[in-house]
């Protein structure tokens, strides 16, 4: 006998890369040495000093029990500090910040805390698939808005008033963008803030990728007048302090929308391991050179990254930013699906197809900068 599922439950498929690594770990097996440029999955380590916290918390006897649902008052402290130092924002650490189990997890909260079913979200069409997924699996329904290729991935805006309904509730935002390397700017965050404004839209802004190969200094949405009113902002040490596997970020707001998704977060876990946190209020203080050295690290793959692409004569922009880079394949490859799997059983090179984040990426590749530059020449050097 086999329980029927949910209807959310047949609405979402697993994750891509969840089915392609376990491909991946089978070549693995079988013995071949497979270079993943897919995945972005920070190679390097976090800074000494937040490595050492851990281990010293660790030992204190009060570490291993339940922590507030808030956070420590120190964690949410170095995060407020870490705002005003990069971004310019000053925050409230006992009212604006409430720290996640990693922005994914900030996206399904703030889904279930906001949309009831049936209200609209207004998704990017090329993003991160967990804004589509998290809205299908809440009820909502999902309107993707378009992109302008022709004027940097930017958002559509006049298009955007056509598509917006009463319906609509949430916006998701994200840049620096994934997966093209679009940049932010301020006349886009002005543009996104005055848009939700006159749409009564929640304006929710992913941004994890600000500190890493960032061309110009790092910007936050809620640098703009009046921002807090409207927008959430999350963001996360996964990329930015080479922590993805720590899960630790959080969500930043005004008081009444912290206060709301505390509401849902608080019976869905119990709080953050305590040296998890006190190491993480270390790694926000880490300076800027250590930011700037992993970015050195990360500007040698560059180089390699350019020349792989250059090999399979594939097209893309210089001024991306983050830890990918985002190409347009040539005619003579049939699709993007088809390079992916002849790379990975016949070069044994792993790299992510554009459409995973969305339709208009068929004619798309993403590669990671998250291997040592070596193994990415070496790659360079499979396809020649």
């Amino acid at each position: 006998m086999i329980i029927p599922l949910a209807h959310r439950a047949g609405q979402t498929q697993e994750y891509y890369f969840s089915v392609k690594l376990a491909e991946v770990r089978k070549l693995l097996a079988a013995g071949h040495d497979v270079i993943n440029i897919g995945i972005g999955n920070p190679d390097m380590m976090p800074s000494d000093n937040t490595i050492q916290t851990l281990v010293d918390s660790a030992y204190q006897p009060n570490a291993h029990g339940y922590q507030s649902y808030k956070g420590t008052p120190g964690f949410r402290s170095a995060i407020a500090g870490y705002y005003a130092h990069t971004y310019g924002v000053p925050l409230d650490p006992e009212t604006e910040i409430l720290p996640l189990l990693g922005s994914k997890e900030g996206i399904t909260h703030i889904s279930l805390t906001f949309l009831n079913e049936g209200d609209e979200v207004l998704v990017p069409e090329l993003g991160y698939p967990a804004y589509n997924a998290v809205s299908r699996m809440v009820g909502a329904q999902v309107r993707n808005y378009p992109l302008l290729e022709n004027k940097g991935w930017q958002p559509d805006w006049e298009a955007m008033e056509e598509l917006v309904s009463d319906n609509a509730k949430i916006l998701w935002l994200n840049y620096p963008h994934m997966p093209t390397g679009a940049p932010a700017t301020q006349k886009l965050f002005e543009q996104a803030v005055r848009f939700a404004y006159n749409y009564s839209l929640l304006l929710c802004h992913d941004n994890p990728y600000s500190l890493v190969l960032n061309r110009k200094p790092p910007i936050s949405l809620l640098s703009i007048d009046g921002a807090k009113d409207v927008v959430i902002e999350m963001n996360s040490m996964s990329k930015s302090h080479n922590m993805a596997g720590w899960r630790v970020g959080w969500m930043a707001s005004s008081k009444p929308y912290v206060d709301a998704v505390l509401s849902i977060k608080s019976n869905v876990d119990s709080g953050m391991f305590k040296p998890v946190m006190d190491a993480a209020a270390e790694a926000l203080a880490n300076p800027d050179s250590w930011h700037q050295e992993r970015n050195a690290v990360y500007e040698g793959r560059l180089e390699a990254a350019t020349a792989f692409l250059d090999a399979l004569n594939c097209t893309f922009t210089n001024d991306q930013e983050g830890m990918f880079l985002w190409a347009k394949l040539p005619d003579s490859i049939e699709s993007a699906e088809s390079l992916v799997d002849d790379l990975l059983y016949n070069k044994h090179i792993f790299i992510a197809p554009g459409f995973i984040f969305g339709a208009k990426g068929n004619r798309y590749i993403r590669v990671s900068l998250c291997m040592p530059k070596e193994r990415i020449w070496e790659a360079v050097n499979r396809i020649k």
